[in-house]
């Protein structure tokens, strides 16, 4: 089973999908649609009847029921195809450190890059395993076709096995869910499913069932403009104001300076010229209240900026992307209860776990399908570094295969 989820994985971290927001379109890059294609037609192969790429770049499918119970739930099992616009997902070249015995991974494309153990200790956890890395010039892509390697991989195993009881099983393969818009397009009806679970997640043994509640903040600035040999007294430069609220920013509520359960204020982009400037944040937090606070100051700090600058304006705009869907999941506690004890059925000690982020489980869980987080294997996301264990997909195979056994089991 390790060899078929590392070979499916191999396959697919190959393809190119990362997702671009400034798209209008879903998908917003069509290269992501090659590799829904391509799932659909392994789907296909293996027995998912009605595997089927949609308009929206979505893969559905369905593992029928082999159970004579008519009171199992359907459970859907999800992970996206895209990849982060962090960094670059072209020509990924991955490699391969077999019997990991310790020490750092120096990668062989860039040799500045080497995954240190004192910066990822989950290596210590990895003796003996085989690891997957890039050759430092890409990320990889574990985020999330780790997942998806490993769902494939279980819904193989389900169809070939039917003498594993188990209720119908809904695989739905999302894009853009880097970009925040991984669900808008989902069919809920031809879906069909009762609850969710992602694999989106990292370290082998850990279910996720909160997650940050997440703000966007637009900020445009107007200044005033002249000619700079005539500015004296008159000129009030956007580019400046920018600058000024920037410098502002508390020191302590930054991604870099919190950790745990603390949020944070996160500039992400800023253009402007000397008449007009744009600032992007986005605002984190585990919480409404702290996150409300935390856009207050944002706005506080900007008014207090302003107050310098007479003759210029300035807009705030706030746009929802997503909230804890600890406050949904906490309504139907079984989800994870079961999911914790499939993962101990998988030969894991179980991890309860809170994400300093969001998935695609975060939207399904308040758009009316409850969604925790499973563990996929993958580390150090979104960067040159990023690695998985072939060892862990094959947990994580085995962790979906015995929520399947444990919810026909149960009802």
């Amino acid at each position: 089973m390790a060899d078929s989820v590392t070979d499916r994985f191999l396959r697919y971290v190959v393809i190119d999908t990362q997702s671009d927001a400034k798209s209008p379109t879903q998908p917003s890059t069509m290269k992501q649609r090659i590799l829904g294609e391509l799932l659909a037609a392994e789907l296909q192969a293996i027995g998912v009847t009605d595997a089927h790429l949609d308009e929206h770049g979505y893969v559905y499918g369905t593992i029928p029921a082999t159970t004579s119970k008519n009171n199992v739930p359907v459970i859907c099992f999800t992970a996206h195809m895209d990849t982060a616009p962090d960094f670059s997902g072209t020509n990924v070249k991955p490699q391969i450190v077999r019997n990991y015995q310790g020490g750092d991974i120096q990668l062989l494309g860039d040799r500045t890059q080497v995954i240190r153990v004192a910066e990822h200790p989950v290596l210590k956890d990895l003796i003996g395993h085989d690891i997957v890395t890039t050759d430092g010039t890409t990320l990889l892509g574990a985020d999330d076709k780790a997942g998806i390697a490993e769902i494939m991989t279980a819904a193989e195993f389900l169809i070939n096995n039917p003498d594993i009881r188990h209720g119908a099983i809904r695989i739905l393969f999302t894009t853009d869910e880097e970009i925040g818009r991984g669900v808008d397009k989902v069919d809920f009806k031809k879906l069909g499913a009762d609850f969710a679970y992602t694999l989106d997640g990292e370290t082998a043994g850990t279910i996720e069932d909160e997650t940050f509640s997440a703000d966007a903040v637009e900020i445009a600035i107007k200044g005033v403009a002249i000619h700079p040999g005539f500015a004296y007294g008159k000129m009030e430069n956007a580019i400046r104001i920018a600058g000024a609220i920037i410098d502002r920013l508390p020191k302590d509520q930054a991604p870099e300076t919190t950790r745990g359960r603390d949020g944070f204020i996160h500039p992400t982009g800023v253009s402007g010229v000397m008449e007009k400037a744009n600032l992007s944040f986005i605002i984190r937090d585990f919480t409404e209240e702290g996150l409300k606070t935390k856009e207050a100051l944002l706005e506080e700090i900007t008014k207090d900026v302003l107050s310098s600058y007479p003759g210029s304006s300035y807009t705030f705009t706030i746009k929802e992307q997503y909230r804890n869907m600890k406050v949904v999941l906490d309504r139907h506690p079984e989800i994870v209860e079961y999911a914790v004890e499939a993962i101990r059925r998988a030969g894991m000690e179980p991890v309860r776990g809170s994400i300093r982020g969001g998935t695609d489980g975060s939207r399904l869980s308040f758009m009316g399908l409850p969604c925790p987080n499973l563990f996929a294997g993958g580390h150090a996301f979104h960067s040159p570094l990023e690695f998985v264990s072939s060892q862990d997909m094959e947990k994580a195979v085995k962790t979906v295969i015995e929520l399947a056994r444990l919810w026909e089991e149960r009802a």
